[in-house]
């Protein structure tokens, strides 16, 4: 059962690398967690969510229905695309400027982690 934010994402690869965002921060967030600590986990789990959370504003501005042009779609996807990059920017900026314990190579390496796995949706089939 999928919550009901996703549930209007209908692609079944942006569903499975969203999924797969969150493993790879896990991922990253535990090894940062062991060998720096607690605040190098939560600096990595921030640094993964703030990717995942642009990338799921992304999937839900271009899952929208009644897209029928090609023009329409580039549109779509220009602007979901806009809108991911400022959330980017906005995220970041504010995990910096507000968490004083932020340990970078977690949060950046988490962060480029979570981009390069949703990179790989070309690779899951419908």
């Amino acid at each position: 059962m999928l919550p009901p934010v996703l549930s209007r994402i209908t692609s079944k690869p942006i569903r499975t690398v969203l999924r797969w965002q969150v493993y790879a921060a896990f991922v990253v967030a535990l090894a940062a967690g062991l060998m720096v600590g607690w605040h190098g986990a939560i600096s990595a789990v921030l640094g993964g969510g703030i990717n995942q959370i642009a990338d799921l504003a992304y999937a839900l501005l271009v899952s929208g229905g009644g897209i029928r042009t090609a023009g329409n779609t580039l549109r779509a996807l220009f602007r979901a695309e806009g809108v991911r990059i400022l959330l980017i920017v906005f995220l970041l900026g504010w995990v910096l400027t507000g968490y004083k314990d932020v340990v970078h190579p977690a949060l950046f390496l988490s962060f480029v982690v979570s981009v390069i796995v949703f990179r790989a949706a070309i690779l899951v089939k419908e």
